[in-house]
This record gives structure tokens, C-alpha cells and sequence, in this order.
């Protein structure tokens, strides 16, 4: 039974189941990792602290280098396919704080892995982060340590990310699950073409409080000035590495994500989630990747918003335990009649 119980998390609860100089990091006296910045000591939410002391940095050779790329392994490998999470845009593995532990409770073996230029990878030499960079970025993680197929989990634009990924390696991915996606977009559009100093305003707004504190209002129903305030503070950790700012804008300028053409191209059995009350993204666009895709099926979630994983965890871990278990459970009874 997938249950999350415990901490002050109204919207968990209710589901039932600039730093500039020298950058300081905390000691790991008291539990994280010595790389996350020290302000992971004001973070309230017990989830949240509860993945963040389980981030590790993992060696990803990466061109001429290789990049101390962050992720939260899993505890036992599984005999079934291992789950593989991605994030949202300008996010991390901590965005998972809810539903990683279920997954994990249900046997699952579960990956939750920081896209290259967002979550906590070290990029002090900074490679380039545009697609591409991204995309080769993750093959080379996946190739040393993941190494078998994948039920890979994007959600909004982290699926994106895995549709990119799945069309351009489908050996190593053997399903998908896409969550509220933003698949639909023209990548970072006029962004793509401002001048540099405008865009380092805009990423510099990017990491404010009050946006982050604003998102959250749109991203959620019911939640608390408090809640949001720890949210935000959760959203934007990565965002005070120093060389964080400099790989939001190499992104932007890079043109972003546009995989609508490559829709088509999915191959892999997909699992589309989606919150029917999404402020950010219509539901409608959900109904419309259900009919573009070759193979998926479409379950949405009442009463939620566009980040189902934080607010509806057990719904969320119930869809995607079950989607590993149906196809388990075919092989089984395929083996049996033989």
C-alpha cells in the first residue's frame, strides 16, 4: 500500500497517499552532501531534506571532460526496469520529494537524475548546455551507470527532454511516462535572439523569490503563504551555484526544446499523466498528445494542478507502479502458457 504520511505539507498531506564572490558550501556534519549550497539548512519540508541528504555526484565523461553530474540512486537494484525521473524546466531531483519515496516503497528501482545546467551537477568548467549537450549528457550517465532500459519519466518540460532522448536512443528507453508535458512549444522562441545582458536580467528574475512564490500560486490550489515560501526555497536551491546563471542563459540563447515533429517518431508504450486542473498547460494539449502518439494511454488527475508528482503524489506513484506492473504481468502470463 502506497501511503506518505508526516511533515507540514497541506497539499501532501491532503493527498493521502545570489551569491556573488566565493561561493560557500555546509559541511556534511549534519547530513547533506558538502556541495549543496548551506541555505539547504533553512529548508522546513521533511521530505525535501530526506532526498537532499541522499544527492550524490556521480563522474560523467562528457566530451574532453567529465562532469560531476548530481542524481539520487536507488537503494537495491530491481529485476524490473529500472524508473528513471527526470524534472521540470530550471529544476532538480528534489522536485520528486514526494513521490520518489513511494516508488521506492513499491520495489521499484528508482533513478532521480538532475538534467545537465539545472539541479546540482558541478559545472564550474561549464560545458554547453543546449539540447544536444543535454541529450549526450544523459546517454553517457545512462551508459555508465543506468545501463539497461528504461521507464523513463518526463514531466512538463522534462518531457520534452525524454521524448528528445527516447526518438534519439531508443535502446535505452523501453517505455514512457510524460506528466502534464510541454511538448508543444517552439522552444525558447524571441528569447533565443535578445541580447546577452537582457537575458541575464531575465534568468537573474528567474531565481527572485516573489516569481517562485508566484509560480507556486499558479502551479497550486489551497497551499499556504508559509508552504510556498518553502517551496520556493526548495525550486531555487540550485539556482545560487555560481555558474548557474551563465548555464540558464546558454540555454535560453541555445533556442530551447521543440520536439513536436518528433512526436510521431515515439515508438515506446507511454503513459501520459495530467492534472485536470492545470493553470499553466491545457489539459486539452494532454487529449492532443494521447492522439498524436502511436502508442499511450491517458489518465488524468481531478482536483490537480500542472506538477502532479508534488501535488497528488499517491495518485502519481499509483499510475506509474501500475503501468511497470500491467506489462510485468503480460510477460508472466506469456511465459506461463508456453
Amino acid at each position: 500500500m502506497l501511503t506518505l504520511t508526516g511533515g507540514s505539507t497541506p497539499i501532501a498531506a491532503k493527498c493521502t497517499i545570489q551569491i556573488k564572490g566565493r561561493f560557500r558550501v555546509r559541511s556534511a556534519a549534519a547530513g547533506f552532501p558538502s556541495f549543496l549550497p548551506k541555505e539547504v539548512e533553512k529548508i522546513k519540508d521533511p521530505f525535501a531534506r530526506k532526498l537532499a541528504a541522499r544527492i550524490e555526484r556521480l563522474p560523467v565523461s562528457f566530451g574532453e571532460n567529465s562532469v560531476m553530474s548530481s542524481c539520487v540512486k536507488p537503494l537495491v537494484q530491481s529485476e524490473t526496469s529500472p524508473v528513471v525521473l527526470l524534472h521540470g524546466f530550471d529544476s532538480s531531483c528534489l522536485e520528486w520529494r514526494y513521490t520518489y519515496p513511494l516508488l521506492e516503497e513499491a520495489g521499484l528501482e528508482t533513478w532521480a537524475v538532475d538534467i545537465l545546467g539545472w539541479g546540482f551537477s558541478d559545472l564550474e568548467r561549464l560545458p554547453s548546455c543546449n539540447v544536444v549537450s543535454k541529450r549526450d549528457h544523459f546517454y553517457q550517465l545512462w551508459k555508465s551507470y543506468i545501463k539497461r532500459p528504461m521507464i523513463l519519466v518526463g514531466p512538463s518540460i522534462g518531457a520534452a527532454v525524454a521524448i528528445d532522448f527516447a526518438v534519439s536512443h531508443p535502446e535505452a528507453v523501453e517505455r514512457l511516462v510524460l506528466v502534464d508535458a510541454s511538448v508543444y512549444t517552439e522552444g525558447t522562441g524571441n528569447l533565443a535572439t535578445m541580447p546577452k545582458m537582457l537575458a541575464y536580467a531575465g534568468v537573474y528574475i528567474l531565481k527572485s523569490l516573489p516569481l517562485r512564490i508566484y509560480a507556486n500560486f499558479l502551479s497550486f490550489s489551497g497551499i499556504s503563504l508559509a508552504t510556498s515560501l518553502d517551496w520556493a526555497n526548495i525550486g531555487r536551491l540550485h539556482c545560487l551555484f555560481p555558474w548557474w546563471e551563465d548555464a540558464a542563459v546558454d540555454f535560453m540563447m541555445s533556442g530551447g526544446y521543440n520536439v513536436s515533429a518528433q512526436i510521431e517518431q515515439v515508438k515506446q508504450r507511454t503513459l501520459i499523466i495530467w492534472g485536470e486542473d492545470d493553470q499553466i498547460i491545457s489539459s486539452k494539449l494532454g487529449v492532443r498528445l494521447h492522439c498524436e502518439l502511436p502508442n499511450a494511454i491517458l489518465r488524468q488527475i481531478p482536483e490537480c494542478g500542472h506538477l502532479p508528482h508534488v501535488e497528488k503524489p499517491s495518485s502519481v506513484a499509483k499510475l506509474i507502479v501500475e503501468f511497470v506492473q500491467q506489462d510485468q504481468y503480460k510477460e508472466v502470463q506469456c511465459i506461463s502458457q508456453v
